[in-house]
This record gives C-alpha cells, structure tokens and sequence, in this order.
C-alpha cells in the first residue's frame, strides 16, 4: 500500500516551518530509515538511479561526458557540464587529486562505450567508493535528451546502514513538486524491497539547515 500523497504533503509544509531562511536557496533532503533488512546480503543494498517528475530550478545533476568526436560536439551543444576527450582523460591518469575533485563534483558520467574500459582504469577507484558508475552512450543515443534524463534523475545508495538519504528538490520548489519526487523515490526503493512498504521504518523530510519532519505512515 503507497505513502498516501497528504501525508508527504503535511511533512513537506512541516520541514518548511521548522527551515529558518537562509541566504541561499536550501535543498529538500528526503531520509528513509529500514528495517529487517539483511546487510549482508548484496541484493539487500539497494543502489538505484531514479527519475523524478519535477527536477529541482537550481542544483540540478550535474553531468560529465567522457567521449570523442562526434559524440563529444554533440555533448557540449547540449550543455553538457562537463565534455573530456580521451587524451585530457588520459592526462589526468595518477593525478589523484584532480581525479577526486572531478570524481566529487559530477553526480552522472555519460561514456562514449570505446572509452568505457580507460574509465574504468583512470577513474574506477575513485567513483567507486562514491556510489558512481559510468553509464555507457548508446551509438544511436540523442545526447540532449539523455542529458535531460539525468539532469532529472536521483541517484541513491545503501551503504552500511538501513538508512537511504537524497536530496530530491529545492525550498523554492511547489510543496505538490516536491512530495511529487518524493512519492516517485518511495514507489521506486518500496519496489526493490522484499516485503514492500512494511520494510519501512521511517521517513523524514528537511531543508539543509532545518529539522527533520516525520511523514506519519
């Protein structure tokens, strides 16, 4: 049975009370705590990338395209974030600083699939850890719609604990946007658990600088 959409609604205009204002536009951060979750079980940790139906106005995702020629003219008049050719990818190989800092920056590395295996080598060990994969461009792929799917898209992992933890809007946002992504990233995790909905123990809904606020389930 899903979260009904009025309990989201109240959390979210809750986090607005308790969200003194900042001078400088707050992310909504959505907090699921678990439970009777086997974490030693690989199928248990879910890592999960989900589009969400209204993307935030400000901090949206931002995107790296690691690809040549063609593909990579095409990702800049897309608006790419970020465009890197195979002879500036391999010039950063042992460059661990500026690996880590690029690795931090970017939330979604689109790949051109010939240069899958150098990514895999030059930046592997420093998305990892991160929770970040390299996703492949399909040879026929319309880069501006693929850019505009990611831009979109919320990327959540579990990692030692039963907690999931994301952000999936902005305070300057609609509250039915906001509970909108917020229904979307539930549906989405809700489905990837054994038993459902019941595998939830909590959610919370708060701004960057504000307290958290329950959705009463």
């Amino acid at each position: 049975m899903p979260i009904e959409k009025k309990a989201i609604l109240a959390a979210v205009k809750e986090a607005r009370e308790k969200s003194k204002k900042r001078n400088f536009i707050q992310s909504v951060e959505l907090i699921l705590s678990l439970k009777d979750i086997d974490m030693k079980s690989s199928q248990s940790r879910i890592q999960e990338d989900i589009e969400i139906p209204n993307p935030p106005k400000e901090k949206t995702s931002k995107i790296c395209v690691i690809a040549t020629g063609e593909v990579a003219l095409k990702a800049k008049k897309a608006k790419a974030d970020m465009v890197m050719d195979r002879p500036e990818l391999e010039a950063l190989a042992g460059n661990k600083k500026e690996l880590r800092k690029i690795a931090n920056e970017y939330d979604f590395f689109l790949v051109e699939a010939p240069l899958m295996p150098l990514v895999g080598k030059v930046l592997g060990a420093f998305l990892g850890p991160r929770g970040k994969r390299p996703v492949p461009i399909p040879p026929t792929a319309d880069l501006e719609a693929l850019l505009n799917k990611y831009r979109r898209t919320v990327s959540i992992r579990m990692r030692n604990q039963p907690v999931i933890q994301c952000r999936i809007g902005t305070e300057n946002m609609s509250d039915d946007e906001i509970a909108e992504n917020i229904s979307a990233v539930i549906n989405a995790i809700e489905s990837k658990l054994e038993k459902g909905v019941k595998n939830i123990k909590s959610i919370y809904i708060k701004t960057t600088m504000g307290s958290p606020a329950k959705v009463r389930m």
